[in-house]
């Protein structure tokens, strides 16, 4: 009785020890693959850049000041935006609804920081247009950042140049400038939205 016992335990084993050797045995990574794996880790790990971002994070009560021309008055309207952090804290989605020139207007946006390129990128779509504006910054100051990029003129069909400016006076108030070429061609200042955050 105890060989058979003891040959059923052997035989179970045998079985195992069979099973084990057919599977196949882990490939241990190259050290080219290990670099690509660490840069790869370091490249999506959000960081300093992203933390600061976080602090638009939230409903802000905007006022927008339009100008169409060089020394004209402003046009004046009033809107909401509403920020969130998405994908782990790596970009901050903005969704922005109010009025331009008496007609509805919504817009949507995300702000992040490429860790590989060191630099702000961002990129904004409304109601009013078909295209993506896409721009990239840096940080000029502990509390200001400066983003250049190109937009579409629809008159002309060509690329104009243009500047924005993101200035945060404190943790619930920041504005937001942008400048774009006049008819002359010489930069003046587009618009200007002063942001308040909503108290809950």
């Amino acid at each position: 009785m105890k060989l058979k016992v003891w040959l059923g335990v052997c035989a179970i084993v045998l079985s195992s020890l069979a099973a084990f050797a057919q599977e196949p045995k882990k490939k241990e990574m190259s050290a080219e693959e290990k670099a690509a794996m660490e840069a790869m880790m370091k490249a999506g790990t959000p960081g300093e850049q992203h933390k600061q971002l976080a602090s638009f994070v939230g409903t802000w009560d905007a006022t927008v000041k339009s100008y169409m021309q060089p020394g004209a008055p402003p046009q004046v309207s009033h809107g909401t935006a509403t920020n969130k952090a998405i994908l782990g804290g790596r970009y901050v989605q903005t969704e922005f609804s109010g009025d331009f020139m008496g007609m509805p207007y919504n817009g949507m946006g995300y702000w992040g920081y490429d860790n590989v390129k060191k630099q702000y990128v961002a990129t904004w779509m409304d109601n009013m247009s078909t295209a993506v504006m896409m721009t990239t910054g840096k940080m000029d100051g502990p509390n200001q950042y400066t983003f250049t990029g190109s937009a579409t003129d629809p008159m002309t069909g060509k690329d104009m140049p243009f500047t924005e400016k993101w200035t945060a006076t404190d943790n619930d108030h920041n504005t937001f400038e942008m400048w774009g070429p006049a008819p002359d061609g010489k930069m003046f200042k587009m618009m200007e939205i002063s942001y308040t955050r909503k108290k809950s």
